[in-house]
C-alpha cells in the first residue's frame, strides 16, 4: 500500500485507459480489504469501515471528502451510524483507473490514522 499512497491522481479524460485484468491482479493485493464489484456494468472498488459511533463515522467521511478535493477524484460515500461505505471508480471512463486504487490506499491510510 505504501507505493500507492505516494502516488497522486492524474487528470482523466473520457479516453483514459481502464485498468487491465493483469493490472488489477497487481494492484488489488495492495488494497486487499476492498471488494471489486460491478454495478450496471461498471467495475468499482468498495469498502465499508466500522466506527464506534456516528461522530467518528462523520469525521472520517469529512476526511475522505477533503482527500477527494485535494486529489480531484471523488467517491460515493454513504455514512450511517457506526459505518461508512466508500466506493471508488472513474466516472469519465465508467470503469476502474489506477487513480481508484491510489485513492483506496489513501482512504485506508486515513482509516488507520483515525484510530477507529
Amino acid at each position: 500500500m505504501a507505493q500507492l499512497t505516494q502516488e497522486k491522481c492524474v487528470a482523466c479524460r473520457a479516453d483514459a485507459p481502464v485498468v487491465t485484468d493483469p493490472e488489477i491482479a497487481e494492484l488489488h493485493p495492495q488494497v486487499p480489504d476492498w471488494k471489486l464489484i460491478a454495478e450496471d456494468g461498471i467495475r468499482k472498488l468498495e469498502r465499508t469501515y466500522r466506527f464506534p459511533d456516528f461522530a467518528k463515522a462523520l469525521a472520517f467521511t469529512n476526511a475522505v471528502g477533503r482527500l477527494a478535493e485535494e486529489e480531484g477524484h471523488h467517491p460515493r460515500i454513504v455514512t450511517e451510524w457506526g459505518r461508512v461505505a466508500v466506493t471508488w471508480w472513474t466516472h469519465k471512463i465508467r470503469n476502474l483507473h489506477r487513480n481508484d486504487f491510489i485513492m483506496a490506499a489513501k482512504t485506508d491510510r486515513l482509516y488507520t490514522r483515525s484510530g477507529a
